[in-house]
């Protein structure tokens, strides 16, 4: 009998993510995958991803329709129960041994409250990490205490995992599978780049990817700043479409006004992994909240800037240069960030958020782990200290 591993993914960014544990598992001899796909993915607003994931041919087992397009904080509430409900029925007709989940969107604590109700052991990848100024935090934590296994991207997560009274046994320091792309996938040269996207990369662009910050009661005041500083550049600007958060499409209008207004500016809905990845090796400067920015930019060695409360309190490499959201400090901040001073000391940069491998180690422990009840029944450890 082959091993059932389901995977859920709700949109682009943790698609990306889990390109290539999905590629190892689909190829794995004996492993039958489910993947399922819900949330933005199903949605023409935000690119229908899931086209793109029938494109690598990834056999899709289900997929459930949940994203409401209200742009408020009573949407993302109400997105989680609708996805409760189709991902009930699903879950309940595919009964996986193990269910695969990532990182901290909200709508996550969907298939994690479905999967524990039917007793199907949860593997989490990314616990353990911190973003002090998104509701992203108070998920990850809570996807960590619903989960059976646990895979960390940095050592300080993984001790983090282990304090919150995880046995050591079900915590695991994999990286970012993110970051297999740079070691796995094809990345495309500047020409190429340009080609696909249809743009003038002689001038490095400023890349800017921005989200609503979920823990204010206005998530898009920040992007005041951030636009007020924009508007002072006459560099080339590159638009990423914000999350499917309370917001977003407050945040969409704001960049296509920008665009419109005869800026060197352009907006892209989706541009998916690998055009995302070779665009971000021409980029002269990263802007926004993303935790793209943190995670994957040092890869490059690329100068980011990280504006507002969003990403604070997460692990950075010296790439990444804080902001508060305030036009001068964000347009100081991309100054020094550009500045050659500044380049010349990211040389031999190492990221702390892996190496490239983080696939071979999540399958070989998704695959060999023993699926019995001692599985599904966690028990506390009292942190030592």
């Amino acid at each position: 009998m082959k091993r059932k591993i389901a995977v859920v993914t709700s949109s682009r960014a943790d698609y990306s993510h889990l390109y290539w544990p999905l590629h190892d598992l689909a190829a794995h001899p004996e492993v039958e995958l489910q993947l399922v796909a819900m949330g933005s993915h199903l949605s023409p607003a935000f690119g229908s991803t899931v086209e793109e994931i029938e494109q690598e041919a990834f056999p899709i087992a289900g997929s459930v329709e949940c994203l409401l397009s209200s742009d408020t904080d009573i949407g993302m509430a109400k997105t989680i129960g609708v996805a409760v409900l189709g991902l009930a029925d699903l879950l309940g007709k595919l009964r996986p041994d193990l269910l695969l989940l990532i990182a901290d969107r909200y709508e996550m604590l969907a298939p994690a409250s479905v999967a524990l109700s039917l007793r199907i052991p949860i593997a989490h990848i990314e616990g353990g990490e911190i973003t002090e100024g998104a509701i992203d935090d108070a998920v990850r934590n809570a996807l960590t205490k619903m989960s059976h296994l646990h895979f960390t991207t940095t050592i300080k997560a993984c001790d983090r995992v282990l304090s919150m009274g995880e046995e050591a046994w079900r915590v695991h320091r994999s990286g970012a599978p993110s970051l297999d792309h740079l070691r796995r996938s094809r990345l495309l040269p500047r020409e190429e780049v340009e080609k696909k996207l249809g743009i003038d990369l002689s001038r490095p662009p400023i890349l800017v990817t921005y989200h609503p910050v979920t823990l204010l009661r206005e998530t898009t005041s920040e992007a005041d700043a951030l636009f007020t500083a924009l508007s002072q550049l006459d560099d080339p600007i590159i638009f990423t479409y914000p999350n499917a958060d309370a917001g977003s499409h407050h945040l969409i209008e704001r960049a296509r006004a920008f665009a419109a207004a005869g800026k060197n500016a352009k907006v892209f809905v989706n541009l998916g992994a690998i055009s995302y990845w070779s665009l971000l090796r021409q980029v002269e400067v990263l802007v926004g909240n993303s935790s793209s920015g943190i995670m994957e930019s040092a890869s490059f060695a690329i100068p980011t800037v990280d504006i507002g409360t969003r990403q604070q309190g997460r692990e950075r490499a010296a790439n990444v240069l804080s902001a508060p959201a305030d036009p001068a400090e964000i347009l100081h901040k991309i100054q020094q960030a550009r500045s050659p001073e500044f380049r010349r000391r990211l040389a031999g940069l190492e990221n702390p958020y892996g190496d490239g491998h983080a696939s071979e180690k999540i399958v070989e422990v998704l695959t060999t782990v023993a699926l019995t009840p001692e599985l599904l029944i966690k028990r506390a450890v009292v942190p030592a200290g």
